[in-house]
């Protein structure tokens, strides 16, 4: 009996691992929205007030999640919005990440994320 305990132990073992890599990957594919909220903000601001080659710091105090935002060099219309893409690493616990958005600046002069997402390679 005491063998097939220990087989259960390791056979729970390798499950959780793999559902923790699991884990892992699913926290790439859809950071939280508390997370992406101060990564918005940050961006909006690099854009607002940053040259085309500044990069600010971001972090969310409440999940410990941070990184930096890049704007990228390219502009692009619209909707007749004048818009730039932007990069941005997403560190949470021990992984790192990046994501890809776009912005554009509104009538009154603004910078509004429209897309946050993970980066794809590819």
């Amino acid at each position: 009996m005491l063998a097939q305990d220990e087989a259960d132990v390791d056979q729970t073992g390798s499950i959780s691992r793999r559902a923790d890599q699991s884990h892992r990957g699913k926290e790439t594919a859809a950071p939280s929205e508390n997370d992406l909220a101060y990564a918005r903000a940050a961006a909006s601001d690099v854009l607002a007030h940053g040259g085309k080659d500044s990069s600010v710091p971001w972090q969310n105090p409440n999940t410990g999640a941070g990184g930096n935002i890049t704007p990228l060099a390219t502009a692009h219309v619209e909707d007749g919005q004048s818009c730039r893409g932007f990069l941005a690493s997403y560190v949470h616990g021990d992984s790192q990440d990046w994501l890809e958005g776009s912005a554009c600046r509104t009538a009154q002069g603004n910078w509004q994320v429209k897309s946050l997402k993970p980066f794809k390679q590819g």
